[in-house]
Order: C-alpha cells, then structure tokens, then sequence
C-alpha cells in the first residue's frame, strides 16, 4: 500500500474537485488520444474511449461495468455507442450523483453506484469490465484483478488504460519522476508487466499491451495552460495543502512523460 493511495483522501479529493474538472476539463476527466494532433481536447478524449472500444472488441448489447466511472461520461457514451448495458461504480458520492444526472439526461441505460473497486459485490457477471485511469489509486491491485476476473462472463474482456512507470527504473529516476506523481495525484504506479502478471495469474490471458505516450503526452500541455488561471489556485488553496500539491503535480506529469519514466499505458484481456 501507498502512502498516497489513502481512500478517504481520494474520496475528498475527487468530491471536491469533480465540478471544477467538469467545469474546465470537461465531462471526461481522462487524458485525450490525438491522432493526427490538431483535433480539439473534447475530441481526443472521445477518441480514446474509441479506441480502447475497438481494442477490446465491445460487443453491441453486453454488459459493461465501468470501474471509476468518474462522472460518468465513458458509461454514457458506451451505452449509446455499443447499445450497453452499463453500470458505473465509483467512491465518491457526488460523482455518483453526476453521473446519474447524466445518464437520465441522455436518456441511456446505465446506472452509477456508490461501491469501493476493491470490495465489489454483484450477483451478476459482466461481458466488459471497463477501467480507465483507476488503478492505479487502489492499494492491493494483485487483490484488486482477482476479484474483477471473478466477476467476468467466459470470454469476458478486461480492459484497461492507466497510469505506470518505467520497467528497470532507477532509484534516483524513481525519486526524481514517478515519486512527484504519486505524492500530488495520489497514485501508486506499478509497472504494465506487474499488472499483465497479475491477470495471468488470474486466467486473463493478454490480447494486447500498448504504450500510449506518444499519442496522449498532449494532455499536460493542455493542462498546464488551464491551470494558469489563478482563480483555481485560489480556489485550491481555500481546500488545503493537498489540493494545491495536486496542481503543483501538472508539471510533474509533463516531467514523467517527457523522461519516458511514466508510462500511459493499455491492457486487454480475456478471460479463459
């Protein structure tokens, strides 16, 4: 377990922070997937979702459980998208409530819960177990895909984008480039071979694997030009030290990108 990775910390950040990211970054609170490099940030994020839609072979009319659904956006456009059936689950109450919000709104099928990833409980399998940018807050991630294979039909899909760090890092590259990360986003980062192990220990045999640096690192530049308006430093200092920390930490990931020692990375999955 990570210093960092402490829940009731999330659950405040993201309760606190989730209408301002919806107010400056949008319904999706994911990096972008740029393609050709001048579509909007809107657009590369759609694309994102897309492509991890396509990797993972979605099929029209399964059913999809979005693990930290955030505010819900991804569900929605899946739904509509791949005629889902989706629900969302996330720790923070007021992106539950967002999210529901949202799906009445589009009209779709998809509900969102208040439910911690790392003690899920259903009485029903899923066709997609769905994950972006999640994980990596857990504390026991081996725990974590043992009991997310459990809840997939056979032949069920895993798929996965998230947040790593380098195979074979150095100490003083640790400490200099993923260390900042995790301090001001609250994350652990492990490595994309720690994570295909774990699957394959747990019967997920991996499809594909993709670093998507090159396509996503546009992200923190977008980033840090937002965060150049004062009134969210303002607004982040009224919250406390960690808040601010966290806008401090923009630098840090456009540092992580750059060096090659973070990693935005991909995983699909199937179950056997």
């Amino acid at each position: 377990m990570s210093q960092y990775t402490d829940k009731d910390k999330i659950r405040e950040h993201y309760d606190v922070m989730t209408p301002y990211y919806h107010a400056l970054w949008g319904e999706h609170i994911h990096h972008g997937y740029w393609i050709h490099g001048n579509e909007t940030r809107q657009a590369a994020q759609l694309q994102l979702v897309d492509y991890l839609a396509q990797t993972a072979a979605i099929p029209s009319g399964g059913k999809i459980l979005d693990i930290g659904c955030g505010m819900g956006a991804s569900a929605i456009y899946l739904a509509q998208r791949c005629q889902a059936d989706v629900t969302g689950i996330t720790i923070s109450p007021v992106q539950v409530e967002m999210a529901n919000r949202a799906a009445a709104l589009h009209k779709v099928t998809a509900k969102f819960l208040l439910m911690d990833a790392e003690a899920m409980s259903f009485t029903q399998c899923f066709d997609v177990l769905w994950s972006v940018e999640s994980i990596s807050h857990y504390q026991d991630v081996p725990h974590f895909f043992a009991s997310a294979a459990k809840l997939l039909n056979p032949s069920g899909m895993i798929a996965v984008i998230d947040w790593f760090q380098r195979e074979d890092l150095a100490p003083e590259e640790q400490a200099k480039f993923v260390a900042p990360i995790e301090k001001s986003m609250l994350v652990k980062l492990h490595t994309m071979e720690a994570y295909a192990g774990w699957m394959r220990e747990n019967s997920l045999q991996i499809q594909r694997s993709e670093i998507l640096n090159k396509q996503c690192a546009r992200t923190w530049d977008i980033s840090l030009e937002i965060i150049k308006d004062k009134k969210l430093w303002q607004l982040a200092a009224i919250h406390g030290p960690q808040f601010l920390t966290y806008l401090r930490g923009f630098r840090a990931m456009r540092a992580g990108f750059a060096s090659g020692n973070f990693v935005y990375g991909l995983l699909v999955a199937q179950k056997l």
